[in-house]
């Protein structure tokens, strides 16, 4: 059809009207935003740091903690002692994944006849949760080698690591737990069904499960088992935080905390950002999956 008003021929793309593109707005778009943040951070940021220097006690508090010469002194000595700190967390980990799985495992039992061990869990999940860690760590640290008992050991950084496994196993079981009671249970139904035990329907169909849905909140608990491998510190383990206390109370100068803080820093930064981004693919896949 060509005369009049009619609608163009299919074929003559060219009498078809034009829209503008979208993808130069979106990118003229995202340059903005990008750029808006770009001049706010400068403006916050520098605005913080003005008030910082110009503040009355600004001198002193360089020189105290920001001091060059202390930073170069005391970090090589607090590189070397981070190692210990890495061997508590690694010795640890490696401990608490399964023995908190364990306890996760215990509470999850059915029946009247498993109250007792259900009750046991429970018991040691809130006592541990409860208490402080530095106060386990005083009691187990300081405690049990006075009872002179000859087969038990008296190193602090064996009570060290024996304190944090007790701690985030109690921690940790709780986050097994809760990924346990997200799969639903006509999935364990099913599995006995088809002849499985119920312990049997736990280690192929539900743990599995389990697991991956817990997985960035057990990288959130690993972040802090990290950090608080500095409280072995209180019982007399040579590791980076008191290699810091060392330093300092030898100079008078607090530079050798914030090296402190920037070795932690470069040890768990990382792996939060892992974190965040396991937690943002599985929001992404749950919102694909719920418009699929």
């Amino acid at each position: 059809m060509r005369g009049g008003g009619g609608p163009p021929e299919l074929g003559d793309m060219s009498r078809l009207p034009r829209y503008p593109g979208r993808g130069g707005g979106r990118r003229r778009s995202d340059r903005r935003a990008l750029l808006v943040a770009l001049v706010s951070s400068i403006a916050i940021f520098g605005l913080v740091g003005w008030l910082i220097v110009t503040s009355p006690g600004w001198n002193l508090v360089q020189q105290s903690f920001f001091n060059p010469k202390y930073i170069g002194t005391s970090w090589p000595r607090q590189v070397a002692a981070i190692a210990v700190n890495v061997q508590l967390f690694l010795i640890a980990e490696a401990c608490i994944l399964p023995l908190a799985l364990f306890i996760a495992v215990l509470r999850s039992l059915p029946g009247p006849v498993f109250f007792p061990v259900r009750a046991m869990a429970v018991i040691y999940t809130d006592f541990f949760r409860g208490v402080p860690s530095v106060l386990v760590i005083f009691i187990l640290g300081f405690g049990i080698p006075a009872l002179g008992i000859d087969w038990l050991p008296i190193d602090p950084f064996f009570w060290g690591v024996v304190t944090l496994i007790l701690v985030y196993s109690a921690y940790v079981s709780e986050v097994y737990r809760a990924g346990i009671e997200s799969v639903h249970p006509s999935q364990a139904a099913a599995a006995r069904s088809l002849g499985l035990t119920y312990l049997q329907a736990m280690r192929y169909v539900v743990i599995p499960q389990a697991v991956r849905r817990v997985i960035p909140p057990l990288l959130n608990d690993f972040i802090g088992l990290q950090k608080d491998t500095a409280f072995v510190s209180f019982i007399g383990v040579i590791e980076v935080f008191r290699q810091a206390q060392i330093d300092e109370s030898a100079s008078f100068n607090f530079t050798p905390y914030l090296v402190t803080a920037a070795l932690f820093l470069v040890l768990t930064v990382p792996l939060i950002h892992v974190t965040d981004w396991l937690v943002a693919r599985d929001r992404r896949r749950q919102v694909a999956g719920g418009t699929a």
